[in-house]
Formats: C-alpha cells, sequence, structure tokens
C-alpha cells in the first residue's frame, strides 16, 4: 500500500467568482476513491478556503488586508470541508477536517503530535482534508502557499507520492498560452537545474500559488525522497496513473537520495527571511566542509532587525547567500558580539549565532 498526498489549488475548485465548484470536488473525490479502492492511504490538501469565503460574503474582488483574508477563511474554511465531507461520502469514505501551520513541523512535539493524528485518522480509514489555519496563523509566519505545506505533509507522514493538482496538464518549456512550440516536461531529475527556475507567479486571483509555488513543492518534496507529479485536475484517471507514473500523466519529479528532517526543510524552505548574516571565509569553510555551528567570531555584518528564532540568510564575504538558518540570537544582540571569541562572549549569552542543527546549507540544493 502507497501513501498519496493530493493537493488541490482554489483555481481548480472555485469558478471566477470564488464560489467552490461542487462538481470539481466531486470528481476528484471519485479520484481519491479510485486510490483508495486499491488500497493507497490518500490525504488531501485542499485550498480554497478564502476564495469561497469571498464568494459567501458576497464580494466582487479579493482583498488584501490580512485581518479581512483571516475573516474570509474562517468563513469560507467550513464551507469547503462541508463540500468535501459531502463528496467523499458518496463514495463511503469519511472526510476529516486538519488545519496546519507552521509551528506544527518546527516544533518537534507538535511535529509528533501531528503525525500520530494523520497516522490514526489513516487508519481508521478517513480521508484528512488538510489546509493551512488561515483564520488564525500570523502573517510573519506562514507557509506561503499550500503547495509548500502539501510537501511538507508528504514528509511528516513519509509519503510515497505527492500529486500537486493544477488547472495545466504538467510543467511545459514556456508558457503555453502564449507559446505555440511550449512543449510538455515530463520527467525532472533531483539534480536538475530546473528546480532552481522562477516559473512565474499565480495563475489567477483566486490563490496564491502558480507554477513557480509547485516548483518549489516539488524541490521540497525531492529533499524528503518523495516523487512529486504536477498534473491536470480534470484528467481522468489522474491520481492513480500519477501514482503508477503512467506516461503524459503530467511532469514526474524523482526523489533525490539526500533526505532532510522536517525542520530543516521548513528553514531551507520558509516563506521568507528576516535578516541576513554576513561571515568572514573561515566560518564559511567551517560551515560547508565541516557543518559547524555559526558562531559569532565569524560574523562580520548582520542586516535586518530579526529576533530569536527567526530566519535568517547566511551569506559569504562576497555577497552569495550559501546557506540559512534560524538565529539563536537577536539582530542587536549578534551585532554587539559580532566578531568576538566564544572566550569574549558574556556567560549568559548562546555561544552559537545559528546552531549547526538548524543551519541549512544551499550550495548544490536541486
Amino acid at each position: 500500500m502507497s501513501t498519496v498526498v493530493v493537493k488541490v489549488g482554489s483555481s481548480s475548485l472555485t469558478d471566477d467568482a470564488g464560489a467552490i465548484q461542487r462538481a470539481a470536488i466531486e470528481a476528484i473525490s471519485a479520484e481519491v476513491a479510485s486510490l483508495r479502492a486499491h488500497g493507497h492511504a490518500v490525504l488531501v490538501v485542499s485550498s480554497g478556503a478564502i476564495a469561497s469565503g469571498v464568494a459567501a460574503l458576497g464580494l466582487r474582488y479579493r482583498p488584501s488586508d490580512m485581518p479581512t483574508l483571516q475573516a474570509l477563511a474562517a468563513a469560507g474554511q467550513s464551507r469547503l470541508v462541508h463540500e468535501w465531507n459531502e463528496a467523499l461520502a458518496g463514495h463511503g469514505y469519511v472526510g476529516a477536517q486538519v488545519l496546519l501551520v507552521p509551528h506544527d513541523f518546527v516544533n518537534r512535539r507538535q511535529y509528533l503530535h501531528a503525525r500520530q493524528t494523520l497516522t490514526r485518522l489513516l487508519e481508521l480509514g478517513c480521508v484528512p482534508v488538510i489546509n493551512e489555519n488561515d483564520a488564525i496563523a500570523a502573517d510573519e509566519i506562514r507557509f506561503g502557499d499550500n503547495d509548500r505545506m502539501a510537501a511538507l505533509v508528504a514528509h511528516l507522514v513519509g509519503a510515497d507520492v505527492l500529486v500537486l493538482l493544477t488547472d495545466t496538464p504538467g510543467l511545459y518549456t514556456a508558457d503555453p498560452r502564449s507559446d505555440p512550440a511550449a512543449r510538455l516536461v515530463e520527467e525532472v531529475r533531483a539534480d536538475d537545474p530546473i528546480l532552481q527556475v522562477d516559473a512565474g507567479g499565480s495563475g489567477t486571483n483566486r490563490g496564491s500559488g502558480g507554477m513557480a509555488s509547485k516548483l518549489l513543492a516539488a524541490r521540497i518534496a525531492s529533499w524528503s525522497g518523495v516523487q512529486a507529479v504536477i498534473a491536470q485536475a480534470g484528467r481522468p484517471g489522474v491520481l492513480v496513473d500519477a501514482l503508477a507514473g503512467a506516461p503524459g500523466v503530467g511532469t514526474v519529479f524523482r526523489a533525490h537520495d539526500r533526505h532532510l528532517p522536517a525542520r530543516k526543510l521548513w528553514i531551507a524552505f520558509a516563506a521568507g527571511t528576516d535578516g541576513r548574516v554576513v561571515v568572514d571565509e573561515g566560518a564559511r569553510t567551517a560551515l560547508v566542509e565541516r557543518g559547524t555551528s555559526l558562531l559569532p567570531a565569524g560574523v562580520r555584518a548582520v542586516d535586518g532587525a530579526f529576533v530569536e528564532g527567526d530566519i535568517v540568510d547566511v551569506a559569504g564575504p562576497d555577497g552569495q547567500v550559501f546557506a540559512r538558518g534560524m538565529a539563536a540570537v537577536d539582530a542587536d544582540t549578534l551585532r554587539s558580539v559580532a566578531g568576538r571569541r566564544t572566550a569574549e562572549l558574556p556567560a549568559d549569552l548562546p555561544h552559537e549565532a545559528v546552531h549547526r542543527d538548524d543551519l541549512v546549507l544551499l550550495v548544490g540544493m536541486g
């Protein structure tokens, strides 16, 4: 039996006004039921809460301010899950709402608790329907989009395949809407440079994703040892074919042979960073070649106003970012001790600017 995480975007579930398309959810639920009939476990990551909240409240556009977006998510989430519950029940399955926040992947206790809950739901025969807890998620610490979260969920449950459903058949060599010569990319190796490419922003105004976020999700999945597939939501048999690796099902991203733990995945692929730490050549060599922690002695400059626990980029003396980590001290404190040896630090101050357990090298990441 395989475990499959299926992510469905807002544009595949809602119409131009943001209203939920029941037929779309029913069609994907039928695909989920087909996988289940073959003995596979399935988790659904479903976007659409904010979009359906816009429609429910009769708004003519999607607002941009955070308080309104969170209110819309609260109004839309219950309607979204109701549709999933109804559609899954039509095939004899019970949907189970699970709302996650980034803390569930950063904090080890929360991570284990989330995994335990999802595992038990699968054991009970449920189909977890997962979304970010948009109604309370703080703007400064978010997944950024559900593609990213789906990849982290795939890691969380040890999935075999992550399927990112969208309204296009997969990744193209160019935008097929403007270039008739564009062709579908059917396979991407784990070390393929294409995973580094910015493939454009959100395709519609109803979601936060787009091909760029799906490429990032595929990259996260690859570094989790999970194969990813970008495929068209409306393709008949899409989930069974994606799991089987059927030719032409979409774009298949092969899993990498290196696996990052969840905490480092979150750090490496966080939605944004809060500052930058510039280090000298000696510190860069120590981090890259020996896997050490970053000590204040190697710090040459500190940019930003980050606090302890924020994600920061780490750059060499040439300004090139080569690592990312979780700050062990705030920016002002780090500025005050930059360049000082460990023996010269105050007794109550952490000896590391970024601990090696909270630092990820970005060089060579495919």
